[in-house]
């Protein structure tokens, strides 16, 4: 690996000009220590930094990149729609083609809006929520995040479950009070929340697979006792699919579960690696939207052209190649390489994948929620990840994050992979 001369003058620089030379926070590697890299290119399963270091990469642009890096059909799909100009604040048969191939996948969005980002989608569910049932409270779990709205920069308190205290400076503790924080896998504290407060309760919003966390599967009777607590309350259940759609199986966390919410967020791979969000659910609920209904929401960038083209010509790909499923062997052959290298190395490791998506816990598992997950190893993580770094692996800066994987990886890529990772755990 040669050095990173140039990327540490860039941050640097950055740092300058941007609230800790970043415009997101893990980008910065506060939880893995040392300085970022800046990424000069991206080709398939690579990324290149600014010094000409070649890594495959895992982050893929924390998800939307299940083709991998600047698929030829996506570059050229957004080099002709920029040709034709890159916004218009009106109506295109782009935004109804791509509408039409997430309801193909997602048939509980019966009717849907795109926005530019995860987070504009979970807000506007929640605000959809709030105007179709006439309550405030939200209910959402520790450990699952749902973009930096106010209302979800809450965490939970000791003891089953607190008025939500926010997670952020900045966020008033009257508006947070409206969400309450429960344990993930926990059905019976959302069982005793809902005999207390099931008739103020306007939507419980769910990753179904805790993606935010690191990687944790729910349990088989976990989502179902959410689905019965919401239908028998009247309140609305959200799926934040932001991670899951498209990663876990064609029709997402919902199909895989058997499970239909009465909204769905997505957002990641259905942009193709442009920005984008949508959000959807049932009809009726849907139409209190403006300009059927009195819940306003608006974006002037909401269905851009280039992210639209850039979202279909994916899901196309996505489609006529059987993603992600084509992608289990592949998933397969690392999840078992990474956990016989740990094996080996004697590192108290605990995998876990579904799908596409990919997590190492250091520690020994299992792990079902968002305490078991912060009893890892934070410091021993931030040593793997940088020995991997170094063996030329870009994995995310931080223990509580998934990998992912994409279509551009290669046998090869996965058995580089490994090579390294037996290298990495050794220096444990």
């Amino acid at each position: 690996m040669n050095s990173r001369k140039k990327s540490e003058m860039l941050f640097e620089s950055a740092q300058r000009r941007i609230p800790g030379g970043v415009d997101s926070p893990v980008r910065a590697f506060r939880s893995v220590g040392g300085n970022p890299y800046f990424v000069d290119r991206g080709a398939g399963s690579r990324i290149w930094d600014a010094d000409g270091n070649a890594y495959i990469d895992y982050v893929l642009s924390w998800g939307p990149l299940i083709l991998g890096h600047a698929h030829p059909r996506v570059v050229e799909a957004l080099r002709e729609a920029a040709g034709r100009g890159t916004s218009y604040g009106a109506p295109t048969a782009a935004e109804t083609e791509l509408a039409e191939l997430v309801q193909d996948a997602f048939p509980s969005m019966e009717l849907l809006r795109f926005v530019n980002s995860g987070t504009e989608a979970t807000m506007s569910a929640i605000r959809v929520a709030r105007g179709f049932t006439g309550r405030n409270l939200i209910v959402k779990f520790e450990g699952c995040y749902h973009g930096h709205a106010d209302g979800l920069l809450v965490k939970a308190g000791s003891g089953g479950a607190t008025l939500g205290i926010p997670d952020s400076a900045g966020v008033p503790e009257d508006y947070a009070r409206n969400t309450i924080t429960l344990p993930y896998n926990d059905p019976r504290a959302l069982e005793e929340l809902f005999l207390r407060e099931g008739k103020n309760i306007a939507a419980v919003i769910l990753e179904p697979v805790g993606g935010n966390m690191g990687l944790v599967l729910p349990d088989d009777s976990f989502i179902e006792m959410v689905r019965r607590a919401t239908k028998g309350s009247n309140a609305l259940l959200i799926f934040d699919e932001v991670m899951t759609g498209f990663r876990v199986g064609h029709g997402g966390a919902q199909k895989l579960f058997g499970i239909q919410p009465d909204l769905t967020t997505l957002g990641k791979v259905i942009g193709g690696g442009m920005p984008v969000g949508a959000y959807g659910g049932r009809r009726e609920v849907m139409e209190v939207v403006a300009p059927l209904g009195p819940v306003y929401q608006a974006g002037t960038l909401s269905g851009n052209p280039l992210a639209m083209a850039a979202g279909i010509e994916t899901l196309r790909v996505v489609k006529e190649e059987g993603l992600p499923e084509a992608l289990e062997a592949r998933g397969k052959q690392l999840e078992e390489g990474m956990a016989d290298a740990a094996r080996e190395a004697g590192v108290p490791a605990y995998g876990v994948r579904l799908g596409s998506m990919f997590c190492t816990f250091f520690q020994e598992g299992p792990v079902r929620n968002f305490e078991d997950a912060k009893r890892s190893d934070t410091d021993r993580y931030g040593k793997f990840f940088h020995a991997m770094l170094e063996r030329g692996v870009s994995l995310a800066p931080s223990q509580f994050e998934v990998g992912f994987l994409s279509s551009a990886h290669t046998e090869a890529d996965i058995e580089a992979t490994v090579r390294a990772a037996r290298e990495a755990f050794a220096t444990l």
